[in-house]
């Protein structure tokens, strides 16, 4: 099973790509830190300061201001994550997230998929409280 999350945000395609490839902005809606420019090929290391915790991504594909893909997790674990970006009217974004690789057998895992789901809202909501207002609430929410 996927997982789709999308939202509008009020900038153009360019300034929302940036947000994410750019290491010195991702701290501000997301990740507190990432090791690197994400360029295909690359392994980037993501760190949540506040909880001291890291993971790598492996970027799979780089469209600039159009696509990025990257994959996490280890193994069956692992996910494939695509973002999308459709510049629309008024120089807004539609950003669109897909991740993949949900297995749905039992109730664990459907409460897993729930909390990806969840996850991926809020930090789209972050993203767009930095880029339309900046405001950063990335470290808001205690889970």
């Amino acid at each position: 099973m996927n997982n789709v999350t999308k939202v509008r945000i009020s900038k153009p395609a360019h300034e929302v790509f940036e947000s994410f490839v750019d290491p010195a902005r991702i701290g501000h809606f997301w990740f507190s830190s990432s090791s690197a420019r994400w360029e295909v090929g690359k392994t980037i290391t993501l760190r949540y300061e506040e909880y001291n915790a890291q993971g790598d991504i492996q970027i799979l594909e780089i469209e600039a201001d159009r696509k990025i893909g990257f994959r996490w997790g280890q193994g069956e674990e692992g996910h494939v994550v695509t973002i999308t970006l459709n510049e629309v009217e008024n120089a807004s974004t539609v950003i669109e997230i897909t991740e993949e690789g949900f297995p749905i057998q039992t109730e664990e895992q459907v409460r897993a998929l729930i909390d990806n789901k969840e996850g991926w809202v809020y930090m789209l909501s972050c993203l767009k409280a930095y880029l339309e207002h900046g405001v950063n609430i990335r470290a808001a929410l205690v889970k």
